[in-house]
């Protein structure tokens, strides 16, 4: 299919924040991979944004051309959650390679049909994970994995930040607020960390009065796993910056922080304390998007199958669905007992050096995340 040519051709799938602030620089840093299109439906992105980068702007109506013209090889989707399956599932059906940002969607549904047509397309489909190719988050992981802090005992976690009602994030409903947004990480870290699929989700969640978002803005979330282990995190669109996460063993626990961000100054970090006393791990900042979209063209070119697959996305959102029928009934929600088939590998984590990031007033046509 590449023949002598190495990189894979991305299209950009919405020119919002996160894709000018961070994908669109990022994939620059790669060796295998390029920028190939942008598909957006504001033409001020289309000539400004896309002049930027000298690549071609097409229209969503004309994204099925895009898909068929053998320009791209694979789409780098980043519209809101609601519609990830009208742009991942025409991708994959047509056999172009979806590297989809997380959450996968928004409804169980949504994500297993994503994965029906997956499996029908044969291209494939890698959930944008960005962590699991960080190495601080890598090193963790792989740690507790190996038993090295002791049997797993508990894991608790914060990450808030303070979101715009006119952006995207803030008038969405649940599925474009916070535990889908930022709770995802915090669940994420802790499936991987304790290498377990809970078993019982309860959800608590508060409206700020001030505050104009149409669901819970700040919401606490306690998980039970296999083996009478406990997790907790709270998450927040409605107050200051926050991040953090405390995971316990037996013999040693960590304190990660920051340990859920990215930008060009923020290097993963975590204190381990045992009976000896404490020991800090920090490491340098990488280029978090750079680094997935390195490691998903490689899967493409050498045809692996990559680790943060359709499967593990549907596994967080079996567990953000269960969320947020606890917010609606106010009752704990049962999960069926899960197992996941891959789990995170030591060489996935890269390196490659971050790129300079455009400040909020350099991109083009955006509402800001932050207020």
């Amino acid at each position: 299919m590449f023949g002598s040519r190495k990189k894979v051709r991305y299209a950009v799938v919405g020119g919002g924040q996160i894709s000018q602030q961070a994908f669109m620089p990022g994939i620059g840093r790669t060796g295998n991979s390029e920028l190939a299109a942008l598909v957006t439906g504001d033409p001020v992105k289309a000539e400004k944004l896309a002049g930027q980068y000298g690549i071609k702007a097409w229209s969503y109506e004309q994204y099925g051309e895009l898909l068929a013209s053998g320009e791209i090889d694979a789409v780098y989707v980043a519209t809101p959650n609601f519609l990830h399956r009208d742009h991942a599932v025409p991708a994959l059906e047509a056999g172009i390679h979806v590297l989809l940002e997380k959450p996968m969607a928004s409804s169980v549904e949504e994500a297993e049909a994503i994965l029906v047509a997956q499996r029908r397309g044969g291209a494939k489909l890698m959930i944008a994970y960005r962590l699991h190719h960080e190495p601080g988050t890598v090193e963790m992981i792989t740690r507790a994995r190996k038993g090295e802090f002791g049997e797993l005992r508990y894991f608790t976690s914060t990450f808030a930040q303070n979101v715009r009602e006119e952006n995207s994030r803030g008038h969405n409903g649940y599925w474009g607020g916070p535990v889908p947004d930022m709770g995802t990480y915090p669940l994420n870290a802790v499936r991987n960390l304790f290498g377990e699929e809970p078993i019982s989700v309860h959800a608590v969640g508060t409206k700020t009065p001030s505050r104009g978002f149409n669901f819970h803005d700040t919401v606490a979330v306690t998980l039970r796993f296999p083996g009478e282990r406990l997790a907790q995190f709270t998450v927040s669109y409605a107050t200051a910056p926050s991040e953090s996460f405390t995971l316990v063993g037996r013999n040693a626990s960590i304190h990660a922080s920051p340990c859920f961000m990215f930008g060009p100054k923020v290097g993963i970090a975590y204190v381990e304390k045992t009976e000896d006393g404490e020991t800090e791990h920090r490491f340098d900042p990488v280029e978090q998007f750079g680094n997935e979209t390195e490691y998903f063209s490689d899967c493409i070119l050498n045809d692996r199958h990559p680790e943060a697959d359709g499967e593990e996305g549907l596994l967080d959102m079996q567990v953000l669905e269960a969320v947020a029928r606890s917010l609606d009934t106010g009752e704990t929600v049962m999960l069926e007992p899960r197992t996941r088939k891959r789990s995170v590998e030591p060489d996935q984590a890269l390196t490659l050096k971050p790129a300079k990031q455009p400040t909020e007033d350099d991109m083009i046509n955006i509402i800001p995340q932050s207020a």
